[in-house]
């Protein structure tokens, strides 16, 4: 299942990026499963990682290699994906394989093997199968390409659950040149992000300074990638890269920060919104707009309650205008000195809550076809404040249990 057009973009090549994907067979016969992403020796790279304490050993290997980097002054080549297995929960062993899978691809490059970041994706607690991956790497680097088609294959040898591939582009002038992001992710379910969520790795033609592309990173996934959940668990291998190749133009004024800015976040929110339309067994795509907040926070909190609830993605999926549900989610929001005489709850152009009860012009058959609809919105407005947050989510189905009991076998 899906919700809305999700067809993988043209990708535009970038100056000095080439993908390569191989089919190693690490879970499944007959998929891409092991990515590399080439960088030029030009490139800045800025990376966030996730926050959950039992993080995978590959997250671990790129925090490490991403700061011998910055110490050393080198930059990193190679971005290294595998799926079908996350290296996580696995220990010393764990670390021990993903230092050794870069090891083989610097190696193979005449790089340091500091220059690779690892990242994997897939079942956890699992050994990673070392044989079969180390012999997908040189498949991997033998069709390095910059293509489009390079990029869709990078994005197909990513998924898990997913069921499609997900890309996104977006072109810019910045003085008299032009400016190409390009971004692939991967992410169906086990998300809730706390940091960025899944895997991502976005590309730019730009030249960035590494302090100011990390800040554009942390700034573009707090309002993108941060602000999804399909089942609010948050993965032990998520992780979100970005890289300035510097082959291009130079962003370093405010005017010019300015328009990079809005690309990479229209660039980054496709590709969050392209997960929730991907979420394992969605029907539904929702958004969650909270408005007069006191502080940007407590709308988020008031979002995910919502979001996060059994009851209101339940109803959503069975098209049920259950108004209560998505009440009585707000009410239990964390949000101190609550007047809910001043709350307003719209389901789409619907009016469902105000005065602390039902809407006078409310009706249930107004409410029932707007909760047919493939894509709703939640507005909710507290009425304490001026800060807002928005928040996409999907409905909870039958196909979600079902991918997630049978996820093992």
């Amino acid at each position: 299942m899906a919700v809305g057009n999700l067809a993988f973009p043209e990708l535009p090549p970038l100056n000095g990026v080439r993908l390569g994907s191989a089919m190693a067979g690490i879970k499944k016969p007959d998929r891409r499963d092991v990515v590399v992403i080439e960088l030029p020796e030009t490139a800045t790279v800025a990376g966030v990682f996730t926050r959950n304490a039992f993080c995978a050993a590959p997250v671990v290997v790129a925090k490490a290699h991403l700061e011998a980097c910055t110490s050393a002054g080198r930059v990193p080549r190679y971005w290294l994906v595998n799926t079908g297995n996350a290296n996580a929960g696995t220990g010393a062993s764990g670390l021990q394989d993903a230092y050794a899978s870069c090891e083989a691809l610097a190696e193979q490059m005449g790089v340091d093997k500091s220059q690779v970041l690892p990242f994997s994706t897939g079942v956890i607690g699992e050994p990673l199968p070392m044989t079969r991956l180390l012999a997908g790497i040189p498949h991997a680097l033998n069709s390095l390409t910059d293509t489009s088609l390079a990029w869709q294959q990078a994005g197909e040898g990513i998924l898990t659950t997913d069921t499609r591939a997900k890309g996104a582009t977006a072109t810019v002038s910045i003085g008299d040149q032009q400016v190409t992001i390009n971004g692939i992710t991967k992410g169906s379910g086990m998300i809730k992000p706390n940091m960025a969520t899944m895997l991502g790795f976005v590309v730019t033609d730009a030249a960035i300074a590494q302090p100011l592309l990390a800040s554009l990173l942390r700034e573009t996934v707090d309002h993108s990638f941060n602000c999804i959940t399909v089942d609010s668990d948050t993965s032990t291998n998520d992780a979100c890269m970005l890289a300035a190749t510097g082959t291009g133009a130079r962003i370093e004024n405010e005017e010019q920060v300015a328009i990079f800015r809005n690309a990479l976040q229209c660039v980054m929110t496709e590709l969050a919104q392209a997960i929730i339309r991907d979420g394992e067994g969605a029907t539904k795509f929702v958004t969650l707009q909270v408005d007069e907040a006191t502080t940007r926070q407590e709308a988020l909190d008031v979002a995910f309650t919502v979001a996060h609830s059994p009851l209101v993605k339940t109803a959503l999926y069975a098209s049920d205008a259950n108004w209560g549900r998505i009440l009585a989610a707000v009410g239990r929001a964390p949000v101190e000195a609550f007047d809910v005489n001043q709350v307003v709850i719209d389901l789409g152009d619907v009016r469902l809550v105000e005065q602390g009860g039902r809407a006078d012009s409310y009706t249930e058959a107004a409410g029932s076809a707007v909760m047919a609809q493939e894509e709703i919105i939640i507005r909710i407005n507290l009425g304490r404040g001026e800060e807002s947050a928005t928040v996409w989510t999907s409905d909870l189905s039958h196909d979600y249990v079902t991918i997630n009991a049978d996820y093992r076998s």
